[in-house]
């Protein structure tokens, strides 16, 4: 079959930057293309080029007659007022009304639309990217091209998209920093980094296979560096020692000396933009219990989003929250830090905690307003961990050039914003961080070195996102919200993906008798021992913490800070404290919840 789109030496260059430039691809009928690169590499402005939205400023493309491309931008946006059914006959193709009407039924079912009436500016950012993802594959499209599919889906949306791209018969390419899907769809995956001859990197193969060729790519290409440094600085040498450059010999050797020393200056000029230095500042408070919370319960638009739940975040937690659009994670968030009172229940906190929230809806940045005063709004200068920071150095950190300071926040990619929303959350020092889909738009590099940090960071910290890598590698223990009340405790992301799949089918699993569910509760129940090491467990608890005290306290003593050995002795005894109280914790919550759904 022929190629669907063949692009030659394309050039993109936005608000006098060039993105990218002698670019080259071609597109099939059998790819699964996954587009990556960092932020601001051009990833969105590629897909809107290749959709024909807009026009490239050098270079050539061409497409099969009578290609038809569906295309789903990064965040969909609608006429208000519009109803489900109006947006998608909007984008009808003009044909058959009985066969589009089957194709519109199809699609929004599939993509889980109930009320087809109702009105897109109701919708969350998760059904309005579920609705523009309908609207393109009810086009049947030969080519799929989406920009970022992912962000705001939640976890049923998501598996949902991957299984459709497994098994669609349509090419598709999609910009995504999520590494699971990635994993799960590609068959050929390509980088936009200048680095790259003609700016492109494609693998054949899947996100892991791309990793380890680009890595040997990489690798090569600073062995090849090494080496022409090397040279340069013998040649430099040489030059120093004042050859005469009448000979014909040493004009030629000087001739060379300069290509060489020019090769150099552009392999180091075509670096990958830096990656995010994301480095969270925590307080250092040493409180075992930072929240507490008894009982919980929330009702939202008259519908119970969760009942009876206890929480305790103790530092050093990472508390994954997953759940279906809608089903109470960002409200559970808001309780938490004080924003929303509970309906029942109570939440103490330790005096003076500091919590720190990052939002899914972040603060918009004014469209108008200059880079420099986005990082630095008072001056030229940030205080970061009692230090100040001159405004080109805290760019720096996040990856900004200096020609980016006076341009306009409107000239910043998502990813870029959302490298600005980082900045600004690093600046507050924090007992516990609640973030809220913080990876939307982020690129692959900088979510590496958000998952580091919050793996250092020495608070508590609660965690909603969408990316399944990186809840899977963050979270130590994961809590679901099914949206109608109840709250399970689940190991990892795996699980919660077979319990959403097995909700998916429970429309024909018969309800439980009153029998079963009596057998059911009872079998959950404390047995002796375990009430009588429930009674003892707080007790426990303290004992553990004071040895961790004093742990702490032999560890920091001056007289044995230059022996190595009693320095290695008195680590293991604090290592052992440390974990002798985490198992406790892990310990009474287990217990705590067995009791409690002994009960209910």
């Amino acid at each position: 079959m022929s190629t669907l789109i063949s692009c030659h030496d394309l050039a993109r260059i936005y608000s006098g930057r060039t993105l990218f430039e002698n670019l080259s691809l071609n597109i099939n009928p059998q790819d699964r293309i996954g587009i990556i690169g960092s932020n601001g590499a051009g990833k969105s402005s590629l897909l809107r080029i290749l959709a024909g939205i807009d026009e490239p400023d050098d270079g050539e493309w061409m497409r099969r007659k009578q290609l038809r491309i569906g295309f789903v931008e990064q965040d969909p946006r609608f006429a208000p007022g519009l109803t489900v059914t109006q947006v998608m006959d909007a984008a009808s193709p003009a044909e058959d009304e009985r066969e589009w009407q089957v194709r519109r039924a199809t699609s929004l079912s599939r993509m889980g639309f109930v009320d087809l009436e109702q009105k897109v500016e109701t919708l969350s950012g998760g059904w309005q990217k579920r609705l523009a993802i309908a609207s393109a594959l009810a086009d049947q499209p030969d080519l799929l091209l989406l920009d970022e599919p992912t962000n705001h889906l939640d976890l049923e949306g998501i598996l949902y998209l991957e299984s459709m791209l497994k098994s669609c018969r349509f090419a598709f390419a999609l910009v995504t920093h999520d590494r699971a899907l990635l994993q799960a769809v590609a068959n050929r995956v390509m980088e936009i980094d200048p680095r790259h001859p003609g700016g492109l990197l494609a693998v054949d193969g899947n996100y892991s296979q791309f990793l380890q060729r680009r890595q040997e790519i990489l690798s090569a290409r600073a062995k090849h560096e090494d080496s022409l440094a090397n040279k340069v600085r013998r040649e430099i040498e040489w030059l120093q020692r004042g050859p005469k450059a009448r000979a014909t010999k040493a004009q030629g050797r000087i001739d060379h000396a300069h290509a060489l020393m020019a090769e150099l200056a552009q392999m180091k000029g075509q670096k990958q933009g830096e990656a995010a230095r994301v480095d969270l500042n925590a307080t250092g408070r040493k409180s075992r219990r930072l929240i507490s919370a008894r009982g919980l319960g929330k009702q939202m638009g008259g519908r119970q989003l969760f009942s009876d739940l206890d929480l305790l975040l103790r530092p050093k937690m990472r508390l994954g929250l997953v759940g279906g659009n809608g089903s109470g994670k960002t409200t559970l968030l808001k309780v938490l830090a004080g924003e929303l009172d509970p309906d029942q229940g109570t939440v103490k906190r330790v005096d003076q905690l500091k919590v720190v929230v990052f939002e899914q809806k972040r603060q918009v940045l004014d469209p108008t307003t200059s880079l420099r005063r986005c990082l630095a709004p008072d001056g030229d200068s940030v205080i970061f961990r009692d230090r100040s920071i001159h405004v080109v150095s805290w760019a720096r950190r996040f990856g900004f050039r200096n020609d980016q300071l006076d341009a306009a926040a409107s000239t910043l990619s998502g990813g870029e914003q959302a490298r600005v929303a980082i900045a600004r959350m690093m600046l507050q020092p924090a007992d516990v961080l609640l973030l809220d889909e913080p990876t939307n738009d982020l690129d692959i590099a900088t979510l590496d070195a958000l998952e580091e940090s919050l793996l250092d960071f020495p608070g508590a910290v609660v965690l909603v996102t969408h990316d399944r890598y990186l809840m899977d590698r963050v979270a130590d223990l994961m809590l679901g919200l099914n949206g109608q009340g109840q709250a399970t405790l689940v190991a990892n992301i795996d699980q919660w993906e077979k319990m959403v799949r097995e909700a998916g089918d429970g429309s024909s699993k018969k309800p439980e008798t009153k029998a079963q569910k009596s057998r059911k509760s009872k079998a959950r129940g404390l047995s002796y021992l375990e009430k009588r090491e429930f009674e003892g467990i707080e007790q426990a608890i303290e004992t553990a913490e004071n040895r961790l005290s004093q742990a702490q306290s032999a560890l920091a003593d001056p007289a044995i800070a230059t022996k190595a050995e009693a320095l290695r002795e008195r680590q293991q005894e604090l290592d052992a404290a440390e974990a002798e109280v985490s198992e406790l914790y892990d310990r009474w919550s287990q217990l705590d919840n067995k009791a409690r759904d002994a009960d209910s």
